[in-house]
């Protein structure tokens, strides 16, 4: 697979997104770790999990030790695997999630993933979510705090708009690796933050990326009954390219800049292996410009 980067660490154009292995609706655990050995075989260099990323009350830590497993059983070298993961979130086992973002408790998290992923230093920790209970840079200095002390390799946060962005690259004193956001062809309000992730030189890694694209079938008719004129343009381009509109979606996403690296999610090894597949899709100028909307010239 061709190589972006996460601060100077390679993590190549597409990551696994490895929350669905672990929620409501989990497979189990051999398929689970098929799709991350499906993943690492197609070269995708960067899993991203959580601590929070579980079903059940009392388990958390559930994804963090399905990665962990999956790594030591892979039969290749997985030395150059971006293990990113992530703290300040929790769920009680009802479906909600809740999110505490002081920094004792993001030491305690990272102290446990630590533990739970088996390393000394953990390569990406990312504060998950802000906490409006606790100041932003009281947070985020708490990842400073573990660069520092070397438990962690790089620091992210997630969920952050462009205010809390500049504020966390000032704290962290110019070392913020990664943003992740939700972008996808659904949700794209989070453009000013892309820019500015650019801007910066820190990585853009959007989460739910391919939102709205199962929204279309592939004749061109909405599920939903109502035409949708933009979604169906990526299943058009996709017949054209003879590959899936998941495709066509993951590299019109890498094609917006060279900091974006999608994390789709996935829980079948077919489903990886298509999405990985993206990071050789090149669309033409006039291709993207259907997928953004706008009329092409002539």
């Amino acid at each position: 697979m061709r190589t972006r980067h996460i601060g100077d660490v390679p993590a190549g154009f597409i990551g696994l997104g490895a929350m669905p292995l672990s929620i409501e609706g989990r497979p189990d655990e051999g398929r689970a770790i098929a799709t991350i050995h499906a993943a690492l075989d197609a070269g995708v260099m960067l899993v991203d999990t959580a601590d929070s990323y579980h079903w059940y009350a009392g388990e958390a830590g559930h994804n963090e030790e399905l990665v962990a497993r999956a790594l030591a059983a892979y039969g290749g070298d997985t030395g150059a695997v971006l293990v990113a993961t992530k703290g300040g979130r929790g769920r009680p086992g009802d479906g909600s999630w809740t999110v505490d973002g002081s920094p004792e408790r993001l030491k305690r998290a990272c102290e446990a993933s630590l533990a739970r992923l088996g390393v000394e230093a953990i390569g990406l920790y990312q504060l998950h979510k802000p906490d409006p209970a606790v100041p932003w840079a009281d947070s985020v200095g708490a990842l400073a705090e573990l660069l520092d002390e070397g438990k962690i390799r790089m620091a992210g946060i997630s969920n952050a708009d462009a205010g809390q962005i500049r504020e966390a690259y000032e704290v962290l004193g110019g070392r913020l690796a990664s943003v992740q956001n939700r972008f996808s062809p659904a949700f794209r309000s989070g453009e000013p933050e892309l820019r500015l992730c650019e801007e910066l030189g820190v990585a853009f890694l959007p989460w739910s990326p391919l939102g709205g694209i199962s929204r279309s079938s592939l004749d061109g008719e909405s599920r939903l009954g109502a035409p949708d004129p933009l979604h169906d343009a990526f299943h058009a381009v996709a017949r054209e390219h003879g590959v899936s509109p998941q495709q066509v979606c993951l590299a019109w996403l890498l094609a917006r800049s060279p900091v974006v690296i999608p994390i789709p999610g996935a829980s079948r090894p077919e489903t990886i292996r298509d999405s990985a597949a993206a990071a050789g899709l090149v669309l033409g100028m006039d291709e993207i410009a259907r997928l953004e909307g706008v009329p092409s010239a002539g």
